[in-house]
């Protein structure tokens, strides 16, 4: 990783994208390790995580992980989803954070000098040459590893460094027992995930996975 321990890094972190990726690549994230890998490379001013909520559930499986990171070092921005139907009568749910993610950024831009973008959306193309032009260098993580990507082509280009999650997964990947279904699942299909997981997952999972395309 490009970074230097005097600069003033925030990291932008749009949760349903991560794990989109994250579970493309087949494995999970361990977000104590992928905050102090971070810390240890520079001055981490913030590290925000963006998610939406299903208000009307009874339990949120999401809540305890958004409970431990806000306890952990990491911003919270959260906001209800919103229910609607399309035009073929198909209940959708909406939970789209792009907005509170690009005001965030360019309110911090100027208390920063490396903002760490992990999605892989282009629509943030805009948004990330807005930053550079106020001095800011610009890190994007996401993965070229999938087919399609998933990082829009216009974004990385954009971007200053780009990093693929894949070289990351040794320095910030959730280690499960041996044990563990999904573990023996995953070293039987030699690492790869299933759409079987996403129903299994009892934390974010469960409720990113809804609205990540939305």
């Amino acid at each position: 990783m490009q970074f230097y321990p005097e600069e003033r890094v925030a990291l932008f972190i749009d949760g349903a994208n991560l794990y989109a990726t994250a579970r493309t690549l087949g494995f999970d994230i361990d977000y104590k390790r992928l905050y102090n890998l971070f810390a240890g490379e520079c001055r981490l001013v913030r590290a925000f995580y963006y998610t939406a909520l299903v208000e009307d559930q009874e339990y949120s499986p999401i809540r305890p992980l958004i409970d431990w990171l806000d306890y952990n070092g990491y911003s919270m921005i959260t906001k209800p989803t919103k229910e609607f139907t399309d035009s073929m009568g198909r209940r959708k749910i909406k939970g789209n954070m792009d907005i509170e993610l690009a005001v965030d950024m360019m309110e911090m831009a100027d208390r920063l000098d490396h903002v760490v973008l992990f999605s892989g959306d282009g629509d943030f193309r805009s948004l990330i040459e807005a930053v550079q032009r106020r001095g800011v260098r610009v890190t994007v993580i996401s993965s070229i590893r999938s087919s399609p990507p998933m990082i829009a082509d216009e974004l990385r280009r954009q971007a200053d460094n780009f990093i693929d999650l894949g070289d990351l997964q040794t320095s910030v990947e959730r280690q499960l027992p041996a044990d563990h279904p999904r573990q023996r699942e995953r070293q039987d299909r030699g690492g790869a995930a299933s759409e079987a997981e996403a129903a299994d997952l009892e934390t974010i999972d469960e409720v990113e996975d809804e609205f990540e395309d939305s």
